[in-house]
């Protein structure tokens, strides 16, 4: 398995949580060498209001969360795949090859913490449930993340987001009735179309169109978003976007 990891943020039972998972795992979910989940829930000291953690306490869950990954390959435990803090509150998750130990390698850590009061436990997720469905993020929740990450190489080369420049979409449709039903939604939301194509070795009806707009992280989002659930109502996917570079 990789080691390739990716944050982001959602509400979890009506708070704000920032996920953090390893994205390099899911091309091998279920592992069937690891059926049981772990976790260790640790107490923040000096939480912020939203239950988030602070800069000043980072580094002391930083710590933590490197102790737990040195014990967990001392006692040959298992793997570490996510990590969610809400409410206060950080929750470590790991997929364990057996979950007897789980508690003496929690234990293990955590005496290196004594200021932090902490719970673990574990149970049986053979199917890898808790990955799939509390971790790994929904359609839309994963093109933030791919949002976020195009804003950022856009701002390293100097570009200034908050400028509007015509930003161009793609989707992808499984008839021409459908692409064309979508695409007069498109229009009426003040997008042009660009392109219409045919992939006849695949099968698929493609819609290439653009607007006027500034690709900052939380405009495009909003942007992408209604694409998305625009795209579906006719079984459209939505496929990302593309922009210019405007300098500052």
């Amino acid at each position: 398995m990789q080691e390739y990891w990716e944050r982001y943020m959602k509400p979890i039972e009506g708070h704000p949580a920032i996920v953090s998972f390893n994205a390099g795992v899911a091309d091998n979910v279920p592992d069937t060498t690891l059926m049981y989940v772990g976790f260790v829930k640790v107490l923040l000291q000096q939480p912020k209001e939203n239950g988030l953690i602070t800069d000043e306490e980072s580094d002391d869950i930083a710590a933590v969360e490197d102790r737990l990954e040195m014990e967990s390959l001392r006692y040959r435990s298992g793997k570490y795949i996510g990590r969610i803090i809400t409410q206060g509150t950080v929750h470590f998750i790991y997929y364990l090859k057996l979950n007897f130990e789980w508690s003496d390698t929690v234990a293990a850590a955590m005496n290196k913490f004594l200021q932090y009061d902490y719970e673990c436990g574990s149970r049986d997720d053979a199917s890898w449930e808790v990955y799939s469905n509390l971790l790994f993020p929904t359609t839309k929740e994963w093109q933030i993340i791919v949002n976020h990450h195009a804003c950022k190489r856009l701002e390293e080369q100097g570009d200034n987001l908050h400028v509007k420049r015509a930003i161009e979409h793609t989707m992808y449709f499984q008839t021409m009735e459908e692409r064309t039903e979508c695409s007069q939604c498109i229009e009426a939301e003040g997008f042009t179309i660009q392109q219409k194509a045919h992939d006849t070795d695949n099968d698929y009806y493609t819609l290439r169109f653009y607007r006027m707009d500034a690709p900052y992280y939380y405009d495009i989002d909003a942007i992408t978003i209604q694409l998305i659930d625009l795209g579906e109502k006719f079984r459209g996917e939505y496929d990302g976007w593309e922009s210019s570079l405007v300098k500052k």
